[in-house]
């Protein structure tokens, strides 16, 4: 079988690898491949359903601020060269009960990085975000930088100016293996085999497939999408309704304003198991699941129909302590980015800007500890992902 030859080859054009490819586009002379198993833009990948939040003040740590805050700037930098609307900073209002740890994790964050926000108290919640059903003795934290990210335009927009910087995009083709060589890797597909100097692996949650190396590492989490109808739409467009976390006990739901005009997305999820293929993953939530939903939306919401209008079901790789893996490996020839662990795609620009890095051996600022071999030492001690959070 004779082999295409190329410079880099990304396996994947979703989350990450559309990222890849813009910023390995913007170098040049170097000859750049994507391959994507479904069309462009699909409805399969951890990425879909409208909206992702955005938020600098995360309750995970001080780990992911800088990753956050680089990818701030670059999602500016791809709607600059897209021409298209992706971020929509209306701020992330996260409400809870006063001591919640998440929350207290949150402030931690906005006074170790001195970030932009606002602290509420009940009765200001209850005055400046009627939309919410605000209970005795919670209170809120309004991350100014945070809101709203559009994924499927996003993606569409980095694969746009990838193509138009002259990066070659093969659609509906699936990898079947990956073989390194002494003269670099070959990547067979279902539409030809190529040669590649370098390939980026951004598989997502089919990552094990490519990569066995990462079975004992990622297993799929299950992420539920729900949208509601208000009866007064007009108070949940992006202007009054910031992008959300809420958490109420056990209950967490985290959702966007309305970017459609008549429903707004409220989410949680059930309590479903793990998996370890995508083929395993339900492709709908139960009536019972959509019923229990819509319970607890009417007592978080004001004014909402307790039926959802909209659901969809998706997964995304967990690791246990949900770090992402980055990596190069041992021969450099390969990069593998992958376990988003749910929380990922607003800095997906980031991780982006690092696979184009580490393809050309550059010095970057990847934490160690999500270096793939570090990810196992602490396997041994964590034990595989077993669900929870979100």
């Amino acid at each position: 079988m004779e082999l295409q030859k190329t410079d880099v080859l990304v396996i994947g054009a979703g989350s990450v690898g559309s990222m890849a490819l813009w910023q390995l586009s913007n170098r040049e002379g170097l000859d750049v491949v994507g391959i994507e198993q479904y069309g462009r833009v699909h409805s399969h990948g951890s990425y879909a359903g409208e909206s992702r939040v955005f938020r600098t003040a995360v309750h995970e740590g001080g780990t992911y601020v800088p990753l956050i805050q680089r990818s701030r700037s670059l999602w500016r930098e791809l709607e600059a060269d897209s021409g298209r609307d992706i971020y929509k900073e209306v701020g992330c209002l996260s409400i809870a009960p006063e001591g919640f740890p998440d929350f207290e994790g949150a402030l931690s964050t906005v006074r170790e990085f001195d970030l932009q926000h606002r602290i509420l108290d009940t009765a200001e919640l209850r005055r400046e975000y009627p939309q919410h059903r605000i209970n005795d003795g919670e209170v809120g934290l309004l991350d100014a930088h945070g809101g709203g990210l559009r994924p499927e335009v996003a993606i569409m927009s980095a694969l746009t100016v990838a193509e138009a910087n002259g990066a070659k995009l093969f659609f509906n083709t699936s990898v079947i293996d990956v073989e390194e060589r002494p003269n670099g890797v070959v990547v067979r597909t279902t539409q030809g085999a190529w040669l590649a100097q370098r390939v980026v692996v951004a598989s997502g949650s089919w990552s094990t497939r490519l990569s066995p190396e990462l079975n004992d590492l990622l297993r799929l989490q299950v992420l539920g999408l729900t949208w509601f109808l208000p009866e007064r739409p007009e108070m949940f467009v992006p202007e009054r309704f910031p992008a959300f976390l809420r958490d109420v006990g056990s209950v967490h739901f985290f959702g966007a304003p309305s970017f459609d005009g008549y429903a707004f997305k409220a989410c949680t999820n059930p309590d479903w198991p793990v998996y370890r293929d995508v083929s395993e993953v339900p492709k709908h939530h139960t009536r019972e699941q959509l019923i229990r939903i819509g319970q607890r939306a009417a007592e978080l919401f004001d004014g909402i129909n307790p039926e959802p209008v909209r659901e969809s079901v998706h997964h995304c790789a967990y690791t246990p302590d949900r770090l992402p893996v980055v990596d190069r490996g041992d021969s450099g020839r390969i990069v593998t980015i992958a376990g988003l662990s749910g929380h990922g795609f607003k800095f997906v620009p980031q991780l982006g800007e690092w696979a184009a890095q580490l393809v050309a051996g550059e010095e970057t600022t990847v934490d160690p500890r999500f270096a793939l071999a570090s990810h196992m030492e602490r396997l041994a001690e964590l034990g595989p992902y077993t669900g929870g959070g979100h």
